[in-house]
């Protein structure tokens, strides 16, 4: 069995191969991930927490997070992330402001930052689109990878940002920099389960690739359920559920003495 890297596990790796990163919500996915060889995965800290998500996913640098948005305050989120780490977290990630992940980082909580398109702060670049892809924007975005290495994070996901961009940038730094949707010359290429298995029915991202249909899948099976409980509501209609085998039965003296004994008591009652 591989070990679950550390943090210095991951940064000795930088430009030496890429990483594979998920998103993921169940214990099924942790385990076919564990499965499939997958390096780093980002988990709902009510999954992660469960006894048996360590024993499905021993060898995954598994990561949880909240927002700013959700997280509050610098020591609310510090506090959040003793907790998580206490719980099994190898890592946080934390859309707050740099003084939020230097607080953090300077209590030696692994932190990974979010650059790019960054789904709590959209507004402030035009919304869910791409980011960097004018000379100024693209410098901004190397300032806020450099501004998020000095306060002390040690990878940030990299959204939506040009593929010259981003491997310009991670060229330049020594955080590591995790692709969604920011091409191949980062340290990691970043996907949703969902959208890998084909089980997304809303938005589906230009950069997702999609390998298996599980929607249509779930279609079947839903139709199938459905049929199952019509027959059985067939059966029990007709009266072919339930059968013989599906029942306990009394032996028959037993069955003799208790019929006496309750014609005994009704007619008791009868009399009184």
């Amino acid at each position: 069995m591989r070990p679950r890297p550390t943090v210095a596990d991951l940064r000795a790796l930088k430009g030496r191969r890429q990483l594979t990163m998920l998103r993921y919500f169940s214990l099924d996915e942790a385990e076919a991930a564990e499965a499939a060889g997958i390096d780093v995965a980002s988990v709902p800290l009510d999954l992660l927490a469960r006894p048996r998500y360590r024993e499905v996913a021993p060898s995954i640098f598994s990561m949880t997070g909240l927002t700013h948005l959700e997280a509050g305050r610098p020591d609310d989120y510090l506090r959040w992330a003793g907790e998580a780490m206490g719980k099994g977290a190898d890592a946080v990630y934390c859309s707050g402001s740099l003084r939020t992940v230097e607080h953090l980082a300077r209590e030696h909580i692994p932190v990974v930052g979010h650059v790019g398109l960054v789904p709590s702060r959209a507004t402030w670049t035009g919304g869910f689109r791409a980011v960097g892809k004018t000379a100024e924007t693209a410098l901004r975005l190397y300032e806020e990878v450099k501004a998020y290495e000095s306060a002390g994070a040690f990878a940030v996901e990299i959204e939506v940002v040009p593929a010259e961009v981003a491997s310009a940038i991670s060229d330049r730094v020594g955080i590591l920099l995790w692709s969604m949707g920011s091409g191949p010359g980062c340290d990691a290429q970043y996907l949703f389960a969902e959208d890998i298995l084909g089980a997304n029915r809303g938005h589906v991202p230009r950069h997702a690739k999609v390998y298996r249909d599980f929607a249509a899948e779930f279609d079947r099976l839903q139709q199938e359920r459905v049929a199952a409980f019509r027959e059985f509501v067939t059966d029990v209609e007709s009266g072919a559920y339930p059968e013989n085998r599906h029942l306990v039965r009394m032996p028959p003296a037993e069955l003799d003495a208790f019929l006496s004994g309750l014609d005994g008591r009704a007619a008791g009652r009868a009399a009184e």
